[in-house]
């Protein structure tokens, strides 16, 4: 099972920036979505597949820290990897960067609940997201809060 970070490449678009012309902060939870998605499709098991068999993870926690401002049309990678895996829910870290400098734009993780969307109540992980998902998670009780 691959064990890295998957890797997320975007150009930042104009609709993504504020006044000043810098990625608004809100836009990279767009950011870390896109990456988590992403890193779930390449292991198998599309978000859109989970939601079509009556799945979903919402987002339960967030955290993000700035480091460094973006900048419309700037090329940034996001690298993802799943942190913690609970019997419920599931912790994705990210860090997005500037390739071109190899500047750390910000990082963060997202923890995500486990729900069948007919109840909404939290429900274990299904086997198979976890067979495909849990080859790089860490043996701590949550994420770094340092990241």
């Amino acid at each position: 099972m691959e064990t890295g970070p998957h890797e997320h490449r975007l150009r930042v678009r104009y609709a993504e920036t504020d006044q000043m012309g810098v990625v608004h902060h809100a836009t990279y939870l767009v950011y870390f979505e896109e990456s988590r998605t992403s890193l779930m499709r390449d292991r198998g098991c599309s978000y859109a597949e989970l939601e079509r068999r009556g799945w979903a993870l919402p987002v339960r926690r967030v955290q993000i820290r700035y480091r460094a401002p973006a900048y419309y049309e700037e090329e940034l990678v996001v690298r993802t990897r799943v942190g913690r895996v609970g019997n419920a829910s599931i912790t994705f870290e990210s860090e997005v960067a500037r390739p071109a400098d190899g500047v750390s734009i910000a990082s963060g993780w997202v923890e995500l609940a486990c729900v069948r969307k007919d109840a909404l109540r939290p429900v274990p992980l299904p086997p198979e997201l976890l067979e495909r998902l849990s080859g790089d998670q860490e043996a701590a009780d949550g994420p770094s809060e340092s990241s």
